[in-house]
């Protein structure tokens, strides 16, 4: 079982964060942090590195549903989406598979919901 969905993109690395973006927005997330590595990496270590940014998103009916079944599932939202430029100039565009990230979590309840997000950030993966 694969923990990520991802889509390789001949894009700009600022179109494929737009795009992703405007993806997630039609299934209902939001981003509610974005990591630049490559400043961070910048700034702290003195260290090159290529574009690669995290995003994480949300869906909030979900991250409220998620949390009034297991109130420590807060550890791990929100989901991550990365989208970064490869060696060959080419841009990823990768998604966590909630599915599997829950896989640990002994809540049946809770796999059902993430069998939902799941759906929802393959789709925006797809559809970009």
């Amino acid at each position: 079982m694969s923990y990520y969905f991802t889509r390789t993109l001949d894009t700009s690395f600022d179109q494929a964060i737009d795009r992703i973006t405007a993806s997630l927005k039609t299934k209902g997330f939001g981003i509610i942090t974005d990591i630049d590595l490559r400043e961070t990496f910048r700034k702290k270590l003195d260290r090159s590195f290529r574009p690669y940014r995290i995003l994480g998103a949300c869906n909030p009916n979900y991250a409220f549903e998620a949390l009034t079944m297991e109130k420590n599932i807060g550890t791990m939202l929100p989901c991550n989406v990365i989208v970064q430029e490869l060696e060959n100039g080419q841009i990823e565009v990768s998604a966590v598979d909630p599915v599997a990230s829950m896989a640990s979590v002994e809540n049946h309840e809770l796999h059902a919901v993430a069998g939902q997000v799941a759906s929802l950030l393959k789709a925006a993966v797809e559809e970009m």
